[in-house]
């Protein structure tokens, strides 16, 4: 300790260790007597986890070993402890709730769980350092991006107090969100609200408000696919409540306690739903449900009248400055569609109404003519004949528009595709190496396989296993570039990653330690794992993970193509289809002739960071050598 202590340069932090190397109830009683006292103390970055889910604060990168600091929130008007958020690794600046282990009104003992915290490491647990009852949860289940010191929770040590601890407590340090001004209010704000807000809470019976769950770690919205489980249900632990639409795939959310689902808050084909928002409120008896149902039903009536009225005034004022600045392509189009433009509501700054506001209102098919102005010198028969003939052209005009092209919902899935291939281009040097391999050997193999021993395999199934053994002889082809330490990972294990077309995008199914599995193993695994993708049924450690991707388009008209790399995967092959070509070959009388081989495209993409042109050889010269002897697979 008196090492730690001269390393320390911040008098605070000195004087913390000091208090807190005393007696527990020494600290505990001067941490509920102190005004907005921060005791911090120090900890090596080797110990347990289970001391370090304690810890939070500050972190020092100039200490040897690092340091970690606690810290104690506390007030003297009521006996209450305010607990932060932890700094569980060097890196960590924020986290997120991943999962509350204690409720309102739980007896904690030292050493229980409270909840685990999502770093940017892992999910770790956060133990309580002193006895008590959990009083008030802050920051509730699924909530992102939490600063590491923020508030998250109250605890006291009588049970009695938990009633006393004052509403305002931790108010002041939570993070507040951007409240939006009249002018900036959109039908997407509108629609994102917490659906907690709609909800008084003091007027339900006891109950449990059920958040979206963060079922993958690239998650921060669903949709709700489906509810297993209708208003009224009685709810067993590990009941399937309904099927979640994520990032990566549909997948079931199961309930943790018993009960009864009282109301469902976000319906059946709800989009985007974020990440610990309420879309359900369960009761542990039957008689409460009613009770929460007309007190839902009543708060979401005030909610919509509030809103109706906000968007009324909205569009009004909307309204009435959008006849005062238009864009020259905005006039034009009203001067071509005879349009009102006092009728058109404009999105662009200060209420000046542009073009894609015009187009807006031509596809919808509202629209509304200019009315005839008495100062218009035109003959009154010419005006006649136009203003006959203009409905009939703007209707014709908006139909054509309208048909000139469909809007394509994009579904959870390939939203998070379209990201992450962007990212990959962006922020991954792509190296690609191309080599024509020789295709017989392996239809060879495959047809005695069929024909000796009964054995189905695809070609794609042994272009795994090829795949697979040239990882294990070159290793150095079977990593990944940490982007943190700036340096190359070798892989353990040889996960093959295999490319799955499904309707609502592509999924990655992963065959672990393909190495170490025959041709016939790998070929059934593969079948299991397509249907599954297919059905958005693949389970988390299904598709998250693999150290290699393969992208077969051989069965479609395509020779070759360069893929685009799976991050943080450094490596994936792109193959093509095979073709008949002629090449001179040596006959067994050792006389060059021509003949007719089957030949297929192998172009790899890989991370420059990771390959070089030695590895990179090295991978396809071992790739080209299985294939040309692709018996020995089987040995």
């Amino acid at each position: 300790m008196a090492l730690s202590l001269s390393r320390l340069r911040h008098p605070l932090i000195s004087r913390s260790l000091r208090l807190l190397s005393s007696s527990s109830s020494f600290s505990r009683s001067l941490s509920r007597t102190s005004n907005s006292g921060i005791y911090s103390v120090g900890c090596d970055e080797h110990r347990r986890l289970t001391s370090l889910s304690r810890l939070t604060g500050v972190c020092d990168s100039s200490l040897k070993p690092k340091w970690f600091g606690i810290r104690y929130f506390s007030s003297a008007d009521s006996s209450h402890l305010v607990i932060g958020m932890p700094a569980l690794s060097p890196t960590m600046t924020q986290g997120n709730i991943a999962k509350w282990r204690k409720k309102e009104g739980d007896k904690i003992e030292v050493g229980d769980i409270l909840c685990e915290i999502e770093t940017d490491k892992a999910t770790l647990e956060f133990e309580s350092l002193e006895e008590g009852f959990l009083a008030k949860i802050l920051v509730p289940d699924g909530s992102k991006d939490v600063p590491v010191g923020q508030p998250i929770a109250i605890t006291v040590e009588d049970q009695d107090d938990i009633k006393n601890v004052p509403a305002s407590v931790g108010s002041g340090t939570e993070v507040k969100e951007k409240k939006p001004t009249h002018q900036d209010v959109t039908d997407e704000e509108r629609k994102s609200e917490p659906t907690s807000s709609e909800i008084n809470a003091s007027e339900l019976p006891p109950h449990i408000v059920l958040e979206m769950p963060a079922l993958s770690p690239t998650m921060n919205q669903g949709n709700i696919a489906k509810w297993r489980k209708k208003e009224g249900d009685k709810i067993e632990v590990g009941d399937i409540l309904c099927e979640i639409e994520t990032d990566k795939a549909t997948l079931e959310f199961e309930s943790m306690e018993e009960g009864y689902l009282a109301k469902i808050l976000a319906p059946e084909g709800s989009k985007e739903v974020a990440v610990g928002q309420p879309i359900a409120i369960t009761v542990e008896d039957a008689g409460d449900i009613e009770a929460v149902k007309s007190s839902s039903g009543s708060s979401s009536s005030s909610k919509k009248e509030q809103t109706t009225q906000r968007d009324t005034k909205t569009e009004v004022k909307a309204q009435k400055t959008s006849s005062k600045r238009i864009s020259p392509a905005a006039k034009l189009l009203i001067s071509e569609y005879g349009l009102d433009a006092s009728t058109l509501n404009a999105s662009g700054p200060h209420g000046t109404l542009l073009k894609g506001d015009v187009l807006s209102a031509i596809k919808s098919g509202k629209l509304t003519p200019k009315p005839s102005s008495a100062k218009e010198k035109a003959p009154p028969s010419q005006s006649h004949q136009q203003s006959a003939a203009s409905p009939e052209s703007k209707s014709a005009s908006a139909s054509k528009q309208s048909d000139a092209y469909e809007d394509l919902p994009n579904s959870q899935i390939r939203k998070v595709i379209a990201k992450r291939l962007l990212e990959s281009k962006q922020n991954t040097p792509h190296l690609y190496l191309s080599s024509d391999v020789t295709l017989d050997p392996l239809l060879s193999l495959r047809k005695d396989l069929k024909e000796q021993y009964d054995v189905k395999v695809s070609v794609n199934d042994i272009i795994i296993k090829v795949v697979a053994a040239a990882l294990r002889n070159v290793p150095q082809a079977n990593a990944y570039w940490d982007v943190e330490k700036g340096e190359v990972v070798l892989c353990d294990s040889v996960d093959i990653s295999i490319a799955v077309a499904t309707e609502k995008g592509l999924m990655t199914p992963i065959i672990r330690n393909a190495d170490h599995k025959t041709i016939s193993a790998i070929s059934s695994e593969v079948k299991e794992l397509a249907a599954k993708a297919r059905d958005g049924k693949l389970k988390p450690q299904e598709f998250q993970g693999g150290t290699f991707s393969i992208s077969n388009l051989g069965m479609y008209p395509v020779d070759k193509f360069c893929a685009i790399i799976n991050p943080p995967q450094a490596c994936i092959l792109a193959v093509g289809r095979g073709n008949k070509v002629v090449e001179p070959i040596i006959g067994t009388d050792g006389i060059e002739k021509p003949a007719v081989v089957n030949k297929l495209n192998l172009t790899l993409s890989a991370d420059h960071r990771v390959f070089d042109g030695q590895v990179g050889g090295a991978f396809l010269s071992a790739l080209k050598s299985n294939f040309s002897d692709i018996r020995r697979l089987l040995l």
